[in-house]
């Protein structure tokens, strides 16, 4: 059973991230509205959010291409280059990281995840299973929130508890 959504849980504890990655990740944002962003985050044990990969949202190309099999463009939806996040995934590897988090924007939206999001978050043939969903609401061209979405301790799905807010702490 496919869930509708999960949203962004304010009881929950906010999740630190450094000021330096929120910053990147808000900028991408900010930077390609009115689309979506979307990239990775890689990292290691000791520093698990340390650098952030721009991926280009290729959505409106595979939505004009088949627009029955896409049906949204990159204003409302993210596909990420296969190229670029094969070459970022080998790049984190090589510097002994690991893919630690996958992260997109919502304009004019909450930061929470659709179902959408889940579906392709949850799909067997991901390539980043153990990966974090982080996504950011874009409202009035600010970024106005940046949750946190993590996988359950079984690892075969996002927790449903809720996003968790991002807190900056400085590294």
């Amino acid at each position: 059973m496919v869930r509708e959504r999960i949203e962004l849980n304010r009881s929950l504890p906010p999740a630190a991230i450094s000021g330096r990655v929120l910053h990147e990740l808000c900028s991408h944002a900010l930077d390609v509205v009115p689309e979506e962003c979307c990239g990775l985050i890689m990292g290691v044990v000791e520093e698990r959010f340390r650098r952030v990969q721009r991926i280009t949202n290729i959505m409106t190309k595979m939505h004009l291409s088949d627009g029955i099999r896409f049906p949204r463009d990159a204003q409302h939806a993210y596909y990420m280059s296969e190229v670029e996040y094969l070459r970022a995934q080998k790049e984190a590897e090589a510097r002994g990281e690991v893919i630690t988090a996958v992260y997109h924007s919502h304009v004019g939206a909450g930061a929470y995840l659709s179902r959408e999001d889940l579906i392709h978050a949850e799909h067997p043939l991901f390539p980043f299973p153990a990966a974090a969903q982080i996504v950011l609401s874009v409202l009035g061209g600010k970024v106005e929130a940046a949750a946190i979405f993590e996988v359950n301790a079984d690892g075969d799905a996002i927790d449903a508890s809720g996003g968790r807010l991002l807190r900056v702490v400085e590294r």
